[in-house]
Formats: structure tokens, C-alpha cells, sequence
């Protein structure tokens, strides 16, 4: 996973020194499984919202 820093002005600085200007980016709708099926993050209530936050990543070792 890559890693980033913002601006002042809104522009995107990858850790390789790409600058990507905020009037490029698009925002990402992030989906995951509540209750047996997928729904976007941003139509969560408040509380699982909060949830989805505190969660942690989990990658399968390869073998």
C-alpha cells in the first residue's frame, strides 16, 4: 500500500514525489459486506460508518 501526504492546496504527493492536482482526483466509493451483502460505505448509518473505520485490514499470508 502506498503512502501520501495533501497539501495545502488540496494536491496529492505520492511517497515517490508524483504530484496529483486536486482537479484530477476523483473520490472512491468503497463498498464492503454488512449483514450478507455489499452496500456502499457512504450509505451506512453514523454508527457502522464509525465501525468500518476501527477495522483493521487482514492480508493472507502467501505461501
Amino acid at each position: 500500500m502506498s503512502k501520501f501526504r495533501e497539501d495545502e492546496r488540496g494536491n496529492l504527493i505520492l511517497e515517490d514525489g508524483t504530484v496529483i492536482p486536486e482537479e484530477e482526483r476523483t473520490k472512491a466509493e468503497v463498498y464492503s459486506r454488512v449483514v450478507g451483502y455489499l452496500r456502499p460505505v457512504e450509505q451506512w448509518n453514523p454508527g457502522k460508518q464509525a465501525e468500518f473505520s476501527d477495522r483493521k485490514p487482514f492480508r493472507v499470508p502467501s505461501v
